[in-house]
């Protein structure tokens, strides 16, 4: 492809004149002498600057954009390759008009050499992509403050200019895609100023290995650091990877980049990694922490860069090094960008942390799941307790709302009243059937994330199969539990005041009210139904979030161990009460979370102006035979009462159907599972279903255990529906 006859003499400065442009438009495309590329890259050529950094800049960055032009530089020549993309195809025009030409390859060479002279790429190899923050709440302020404030101009900062030349994350694809050999044949036509100016290689290298020094400095750093070696109990300090990275990177740069000494960096490198996934293994048994997953984080991408600059130094010259170097830039402009997203940082951790709290979420949803008829059964008894709480819960709460109390007062009391409620039913053993759906779609979620390679999707739908029809007739046992007692004692409640008072609990005005809300389409239960699933499911996130933030810290050893708690009930008793606050640390975060939801989304909807309720099925159903009672026995069998009646079970539907239709979905994210793949299981469960319902409405006798193991059977503690 190298043109050999002479060239026409070029205007290096200024605009070539007409001659000169069809002149060199006749030698390097024949084919094609109109081509705006190629009448483009001679102006471009021409105006090269003489010196200075910033003007040299700006001709770098006019030639991205001539290179980045969509339009490709094909059919010039015989010899032309039709496969190449646009890019490459204007990058071959580039280096055979430079090959042909030694008056204009000069001058780009010293362009090169000067950019390279006055630019500095320890940042881009070594700072960027990679946060600087200590963690994670210390960098999300960092990257707001760069987001908000102006950035000062680093015109010799190489890590400016890669952000300058390729602004938008989608051109990291762009970058990558470049070809490696005529990358390599354009390094060997500019690379080489005359002497005595250093080589841009030579640069370039010594940056490498400076960065490479910065890395190891870094992550042998937050290696050695407490809660890291805290987690590896087992590894002496002295025996640390981490403490080898360093001298590694010593031994690599005194040898300046030799094979042997780039070998052994990749092995310490690799056994960094094993202690990073010791302890993360160990991030399970104890509880996650935000900043120290953050900063596991930054060590894994701290050595992901150092191997990637290893083998660039590794590489020989010219091609292959030119294809390491590439993926290495296309990285490094990734990260760049996504460095600066404050959205990204809170997605990455955000994502880490939701999978932790699913995960115990889900080990707490296998006791909402029953098996047997006995569990059955048994689950309908615990539910019976809930509905008798809620009764008196509800009977409390329109006593507290008639009060005189100001609207403070008055919210707090209700608060309580609520997460009392659910605190009982917690240390009871009772269960309330809304907080099942969120905890029992995170052990779906984990059902259909399992054996997750192809061949194993009949393996998953058997399981499917077997789980999903105990979640439903658990559900339904929950339900009829709740509401069949509630009922009752609502009723019990409600005569017995009558009986003793002489007049009914609810006046006719406060009845006629709860039959008012309570109408499926005159009034908004439907969307207070809705907000009250996000709540549920809310709830059922914090229940995590504290037992997480239990175990994290230990409090049940602290608390075993205790000298006051030893010296007052014994260590025995020591013992029992950390073994109390873990067991219920879940359903006691959750149920006064719930509560407290409950008793303030009224007073923020006023305090706004927006008329805002909570709609809860079990408390809505129990306000329902409050106001029966008061208005008689005939009223009940009114239109707007049966009305307000189906309205309670349409509520109890939405209060499940959103509740669990977010937890599922954010379950599954967090379990990397596709949306599509779980919406496809779920399908295929509801066909089973349509085709024998029997099975998720009842328990069948002496039903077998899926997986051969022990049945879950529902404990006397636990968090509220436990």
């Amino acid at each position: 492809m190298t043109v050999s006859t002479p060239a026409p003499r070029l205007l290096l400065r200024g605009v070539p004149s007409d001659r000169e442009m069809d002149a060199f438009c006749v030698q390097y495309a024949p084919r094609a002498p109109g081509h705006p590329a190629v009448r483009d890259l001679l102006r471009l050529l021409s105006e090269v600057p003489g010196d200075g950094l910033e003007p040299r800049l700006e001709w770098v960055e006019r030639w991205i954009h001539w290179m980045r032009d969509r339009i490709p530089a094909h059919g010039l020549t015989e010899a032309d390759d039709r496969a190449l993309s646009p890019a490459n195809s204007r990058l071959s025009l580039l280096v055979r008009v430079l090959e042909g030409e030694s008056a204009l390859r000069a001058s780009v060479t010293r362009l090169v050499a000067g950019v390279c002279a006055g630019s500095r790429g320890l940042k881009l190899f070594a700072q960027v992509g990679l946060s600087a923050g200590n963690g994670f709440f210390s960098e999300l302020t960092d990257r707001f403050v760069r987001g908000v404030l102006p950035a000062p101009p680093e015109p010799g900062e190489l890590s400016e200019l890669l952000l300058r030349l390729f602004p938008v994350p989608e051109d990291a694809e762009w970058l990558g895609a470049l070809s490696p050999m005529l990358l390599a044949r354009l390094t060997a036509l500019v690379g080489e100023p005359p002497p005595p100016e250093p080589t841009p290689s030579s640069r370039v290298r010594g940056d490498l290995m400076d960065a490479l020094m910065l890395l190891g400095v870094q992550v042998a750093g937050l290696g050695l650091a407490e809660d890291v070696r805290d987690r590896t109990p087992d590894l002496s300090f002295r025996a640390s990877p981490f403490l080898r990275l360093r001298l590694v990177c010593d031994a690599v740069l005194a040898r300046d980049g030799a094979q042997e000494s780039l070998a052994d960096l990749v092995r310490v490198v690799k056994d960094c990694r094993g202690v990073v996934r010791t302890v993360t293994r160990h991030l399970e048994d104890s509880g996650v922490s935000v900043d120290l997953v953050y900063r596991l984080e930054r060590i894994g991408r701290g050595l992901d860069r150092m191997e990637a600059v290893a083998r660039v130094l590794g590489a020989p010259r010219g091609e292959p090094r030119w294809r390491e170097a590439l993926a290495l830039l296309s990285d490094l402009l990734e990260q760049a960008h996504e460095d600066r997203s404050v959205r990204a940082l809170v997605r990455r951790n955000a994502r880490l942390m939701a999978r932790k709290i699913i995960e115990r979420t889900g080990n707490t949803g296998e006791h909402y799941i029953t098996s047997t008829t006995a569990e059955f059964h048994h689950m309908v008894d615990s539910a019976a307790g809930g509905g008798l709480v809620a009764a008196v819960a509800v009977a409390l709460k329109f006593l507290l709302t008639g009060l005189p109390l100001a609207p403070f007062f008055a919210g707090l009391f209700v608060a309580l009243n609520y997460a009392g409620g659910f605190v009982v039913m917690q240390l009871l053993g009772f269960t309330l059937a809304t907080k099942q759906p969120s905890m029992t779609a995170s052990t779906l979620a984990a059902a259909v994330s399992e054996d997750a390679s192809p061949d194993e999707g009949a393996r998953r739908m058997e399981r499917l199969a077997a789980l999903v029809p105990r979640i439903t007739r658990s559900q339904l046992a929950a339900i009829l539990g709740n509401l069949g007692c509630v009922l009752p004692v609502a009723v019990a409640l409600a005569l017995g005041f009558q009986f003793l008072r002489g007049h009914a609990y609810l006046t006719a005005q406060q009845a006629q009210h709860v039959v008012e809300t309570l109408h499926p389409w005159k009034s908004a239960t439907l969307l207070y139904a809705a907000m009250t699933g996000v709540m549920l499911w809310a709830s059922s996130v914090a229940a995590g979030w504290f037992e997480n933030f239990i175990v994290y810290r230990h409090l049940p050893e602290a608390l075993a161990h205790n000298r006051v708690l030893r010296a007052v009930f014994g260590v025995t008793g020591a013992r029992k009460v950390a073994d109390a606050l873990m067991h219920h640390a879940a359903g006691v975060g959750g149920g006064v979370t719930l509560g407290v939801l409950l008793a303030v989304m009224p007073g923020v909807g006023g305090f706004f102006g927006i008329p805002l309720d909570v709609r809860h099925v079990t408390f809505s159903f129990g306000a329902l035979a409050f106001a029966g009672c008061a208005l008689g026995p005939s009223a009940v069998m009114e239109p707007g009462f049966l009305a307000a009646a189906a309205g309670v079970l349409v509520v109890g539907v939405v209060n499940f159907g959103v509740s669990f239709t977010l937890a599922l979905g954010v379950a599954l994210r967090a379990r990397d599972v596709p949306v599509r793949e779980g919406a496809r299981f779920l399908g295929a469960v509801f066909l089973r279903f349509l085709r024998n319902p029997l099975p998720f409405l009842l328990p069948p006798r002496d039903e077998p255990v899926p997986g051969g193991t022990q049945a879950q059977v529902v404990p006397l503690g636990g968090p509220p529906g436990h």
